[in-house]
């Protein structure tokens, strides 16, 4: 059995004003999860994006609002809502605190192709957007500046 220390894995920043800190993923032996919480300041969150995946996306402080489609919910602390596989979602914190959310992803490795529109291409189709966890990419837990590859299709 395996017993990771989160108090020691540090965050993450991902995007302006918002840091995460990787829980579980292939990159720690998670073979079927992705876990990892993040804090967003006011304004801050996820863009539209979506993943081939599942997602839950449970608020453990704060207030976000979370967008699945065009449906909108306000989340606060110990609300949570399940994102279908393939459906564009985001969040932004709109409260007047930090929000402390969790994400869990029904795969080990953080896959998301986001809304952003290509700027010249074939069939105007969006930026795809990856950032692979794992061991094969040599690098420890968690994404960042220090370990993430990201790669633009």
């Amino acid at each position: 059995m395996q017993v990771f220390d989160l108090n020691r894995q540090p965050r993450e920043e991902w995007r302006q004003g918002v840091l995460t800190r990787m829980l579980t993923s292939a990159a720690n032996g998670g073979g079927q999860l992705c876990i990892f919480e993040q804090w967003c300041e006011t304004g801050h969150g996820a863009p539209t994006h979506l993943h081939a995946v599942e997602e839950v996306l449970h608020v453990l402080d704060g207030q976000a609002e979370v967008w699945i489609g065009d449906e909108r919910a306000t989340l606060t602390k110990g609300q949570l809502t399940v994102v279908p596989a393939g459906r564009k979602h985001g969040f932004s914190n709109t409260g007047t605190s930090v929000l402390h959310i969790q994400s869990t992803l029904a795969s080990p490795v953080f896959e998301a192709a986001s809304a952003e529109a290509r700027p010249a291409g074939p069939a105007g189709r969006g930026r795809r957007h990856r950032r692979r966890l794992g061991f094969d990419f040599g690098f420890p837990l968690g994404l960042g500046a220090e370990g993430a590859r990201q790669r633009h299709e």
